[in-house]
């Protein structure tokens, strides 16, 4: 038989079966995050400062992307009884390794962790977390899982297709908590690419460090993940390997970053900096959002399934003067282009920061946007397209010499409403975070936060970092859109969309044709 119709075949007879994942019926015991926080030097210490601020708690945003993974291995080696991470991503590469090793670290001096990842963009590596599975003190769960655990493409797209239904629903949240005391909170995933020490792809993207009372509802959204149906043992899926990993040196990486994240561990920072009261916390009301694990299933039913595009979408309504949004991806609802509208209606001014064409991680996602950017225009929508190469390094999150290699793509999910107020989560403007990904967030009620994310959002958007679409002027019977920046001190306006290739645009072209915005 040829090994088109095998590998067919195979992936029928994995997705054939069933509305559950593989595994469902393995043994599982449920658990909580940790119940008295305040035992640890940490939970007591945030619990103290706590009383002084009321019903407030503890907030910092985290732009730069090495913070962002020295907070974390920082945030590991602070604990002292629990850790519960839950994430999209997390990949097998250097810095996927170090947290790794750091985590089965933790779990050796009796800190009990429980990783949770979602199953739906693993690729080869990745499996070295599993090496964590069975250890004392650590449990790995995956959500809804692929029943193939390899590496073969064409079976795990046959074995999507089969099973679309069940395994097109993503556990798209990014959470990490410490001692159900500190939390990161945001749009990172784990991986080099993440925290922008790749000088082959750099997403930027926020964190934001919480302390306080409101991490016991953070950590609340986690144990309902871990304990729903859909989170499944990594021990009950067939093909999972727990062998020791192959260590490969990328210190390359590091130097080419301009980063020497080796000697800042040993510094301590930037937690240590923030629980010495050297790096100032903003102190502030939020209100945690959270879909269901079941999202997909209950979506269509109000009231059935905690949904966390409501309270979002009426912070966005309740915008008086100004909106400012960052997302990688933009492929409104109808929903949200109602919203939109009806806040131009009341003359909000809206700015969109997203990615371009020449940026864009998704060829896919793109082109499910460029069949809004003109509508979004004629309603009045400010549209800004980040360049892959920036002009200066302002606001990016990384060093002047990694932004030189010219890979710079947006991964932050940001609302700034009037300046006053500032969501930040795992959310994009997209149809599928509104339909089918289950995402988590914050809602946080900070003047001094959301001027801090504006401020960079203006850095940003300046002409040498970003290109500004607009429609053609009146007088231009054009149909196309133009692209202005400024490039080497010259302002430049393109008729043709910027793109890497000739063929970046060929894709796009034809993906745009076929009906995916629903999916995207």
């Amino acid at each position: 038989m040829h090994p088109f119709f095998k590998c067919l075949l195979f992936a029928c007879w994995l997705g054939g079966c069933a509305s559950l994942p593989p595994g469902s019926d393995y043994p599982k015991t449920p658990s909580v995050a940790l119940t008295e926080p305040e035992a640890t030097r940490v939970g007591q210490q945030f619990a103290s400062a706590a009383h002084e601020h009321g019903t407030k708690a503890a907030y910092r945003i985290i732009s730069v992307g090495v913070d962002g993974f020295l907070m974390r291995m920082e945030m590991i080696n602070t604990a002292e009884r629990t850790l519960d991470l839950q994430y999209y991503i997390l990949h097998g590469d250097e810095s996927g390794r170090l947290l790794t090793d750091a985590l089965m670290q933790a779990a050796a001096r009796g800190v009990r962790v429980r990783l949770l990842l979602d199953d739906g963009e693993t690729v080869p590596g990745d499996e070295q977390v599993f090496a964590l599975a069975g250890r004392a003190n650590v449990e790995v769960r995956v959500f809804n899982p692929f029943a193939y655990r390899g590496h073969n493409q064409l079976i795990r797209a046959t074995e999507y297709i089969f099973s679309h239904s069940r395994l097109d629903h993503r556990m798209h949240n990014k959470l990490f908590v410490a001692d159900n005391s500190i939390a990161l909170i945001g749009g990172r995933n784990i991986g080099d690419q993440y925290f922008q020490i790749d000088p082959q792809s750099q997403f930027a993207d926020d964190d934001m460090f919480v302390g306080g009372p409101i991490v016991h509802e953070l950590s609340g959204t986690f144990d309902e993940y871990w304990n729903s149906a859909l989170a499944i043992p990594a021990q009950a899926l067939r093909g999972i390997t727990t062998h020791a990993r192959q260590h490969k040196s990328h210190t390359d990486k590091v130097d080419k970053a301009g980063f020497d994240y080796r000697s800042k561990l040993d510094s301590g920072e930037p937690l240590a900096g923030i629980l010495a009261g050297r790096q100032p916390l903003i102190w502030a009301n939020a209100r945690v959002v959270c879909d269901s694990p079941e999202k997909k299933r209950t979506a269509d039913r109000p009231g059935i399934a905690s949904l966390m595009y409501e309270p979002v979408a009426n912070a966005v309504a309740q915008a008086q003067s100004e909106l400012l949004v960052v997302s990688p991806y933009v492929v409104p609802s109808k929903d949200e282009l109602h919203l939109l509208e009806d806040r131009r209606a009341h003359k909000v001014r809206i700015r969109i920061l997203t990615n371009s064409l020449e940026s864009a991680p998704e060829l896919s996602a793109h082109s499910g946007y460029t069949h809004y950017r003109a509508e979004l225009l004629n309603d009045g929508v400010e549209l800004y397209e980040v360049r892959s190469r920036l002009g200066n390094s302002r606001g990016s999150g990384q060093s002047t010499k990694i932004s030189r290699y010219g890979n710079y793509a947006l991964h932050a999910k940001l609302y700034v409403f009037d300046r006053q107020r500032l969501f930040i989560g795992s959310m994009n403007l997209d149809q599928r975070s509104r339909r089918i990904n289950t995402e988590v967030g914050l809602i946080i009620d900070s003047a001094e936060l959301s001027q801090e994310t504006a401020k960079r959002f203006d850095a940003m958007t300046l002409p040498e970092n970003s290109y500004s679409v607009a429609l053609p002027s009146a007088a231009d019977q054009s149909p196309h859109l133009v692209w202005r920046t400024v490039e080497n001190g010259t302002a430049v306006e393109y008729n043709r969309e910027p793109a890497r290739h000739p063929w970046q645009r060929v894709e796009v072209k034809i993906l745009s044709l076929l009906p995916l915005d629903s999916e995207l």
